[in-house]
């Protein structure tokens, strides 16, 4: 059955931007450390994050009202709920906050004020936009994004751990690498690999602080320049083509694939991250929620099914697909073989 349309819900919708706005400031001020650290009243908590009492007081009181803190009317005490210790405080392990610069980054809010316009278009109306060099969005994502990265290259590193431990070499190529955590992870994994990242200049020095902090800088080189141009050189034993797929069309993608193709040693194998539609938008509202993103960022790109991952694969000469799920994240994980025989 359809779920009606009502007055509520569509106000929850309209004030959603406040909610975000709230999370992103909290996150900004790190008031949850402050509170898990014991400072629980709305003066000492001001004077911990630097901050007017008066703007501390409302913005702690809207955040309960949220849910996302405790607030006894009593005492005028405020706590952390369940979860949020974990998930919001900066020294836990599981700590999420940062995917605030990443989810709820300016440039995403700035983009989608025009989407009324990238509709009428078709694509993306802005001069800067996710394609063009320099995007200074690329820095936050390489930046914050590792709350998401890190279960999700522990899935692609399992799915390659076999071959590429009977490797004699572990030569990677990760394309559009971003922060480098995927390519970091395997070579952590394995001591007989290297890497090279590619990416754009502005982005390539964030990607090397993760390689000091993994202690991979020694075996990490790097390539400036656009993915669709840049000389890849090679020849690889492994591609990693990680979270870009979604931004072109499905044509793009597939000719991006077979660059990566020509760039494999024959018998290499390419790893692909992406978002998958499985399923329609009612089922599985994610893919859809975020191409509305590449709508407004982009000239074609949205996100892709898996039969057209697949496809794509496919048509870019690579076979034996295997695809791999991740826990509670909507990454799916492909691995795919170049074949020894150029002819297969």
């Amino acid at each position: 059955m359809s779920t009606p349309v009502t007055r509520p819900m569509l106000a929850d919708l309209l004030r959603a931007y406040k909610k975000t706005s709230l999370l992103r400031t909290a996150l900004e001020l790190r008031v949850f450390d402050a509170i898990a650290d014991g400072v629980d009243e709305c003066g000492p908590i001001a004077a911990r994050v630097e901050a007017d009492s008066r703007g501390v007081r409302i913005l702690l009181d809207a955040l309960a009202a949220i849910r996302l803190l405790d607030h006894d009317p009593d005492t005028g005490r405020y706590g952390l709920p369940p979860g949020a210790r974990e998930l919001l405080v900066t020294s836990s392990p599981a700590y999420f906050g940062g995917m605030a610069r990443v989810m709820a980054s300016d440039a995403e809010w700035a983009s989608l004020g025009h989407l009324t316009r990238a509709v009428k278009q078709g694509g993306t109306v802005e001069e800067h936009n996710a394609e063009t060099p320099g995007f200074a969005y690329w820095e936050e994502f390489a930046s914050y994004a590792s709350a998401v990265v890190v279960p999700t290259a522990t899935v692609l590193g399992d799915a390659l751990a076999e071959w590429a431990a009977g490797r004699k070499t572990l030569d990677v190529l990760d394309v559009a690498c971003g922060h480098g955590l995927y390519g970091f992870e395997l070579a952590r994994r394995f001591p007989h690999s290297t890497v090279t990242d590619l990416d754009w200049a502005n982005v390539l020095p964030i990607a090397g602080k993760h390689a000091v902090e993994y202690g991979v800088a020694d075996r990490v080189r790097t390539i400036a320049g656009d993915m669709f141009d840049v000389d890849y050189g090679g020849p690889y034993d492994l591609v990693l083509v990680t979270n870009v797929l979604h931004h072109f069309s499905a044509d793009r993608a597939t000719e991006l694939l077979r660059r990566a193709a020509g760039a494999l040693k024959p018998g290499g194998r390419i790893g692909v991250v992406s978002l998958v539609q499985h399923g329609g938008p009612v089922e599985d509202p994610e893919p859809y929620l975020f191409s509305v993103l590449m709508l407004s960022w982009t000239r074609s790109g949205e996100v892709h099914s898996g039969d057209a991952h697949r496809g794509m694969l496919a048509d870019a000469g690579f076979t034996g697909i295997t695809e791999h799920t991740v826990p509670e994240l909507a990454f799916h994980v492909y691995v795919a073989e170049r074949p020894e025989d150029e002819h297969a």
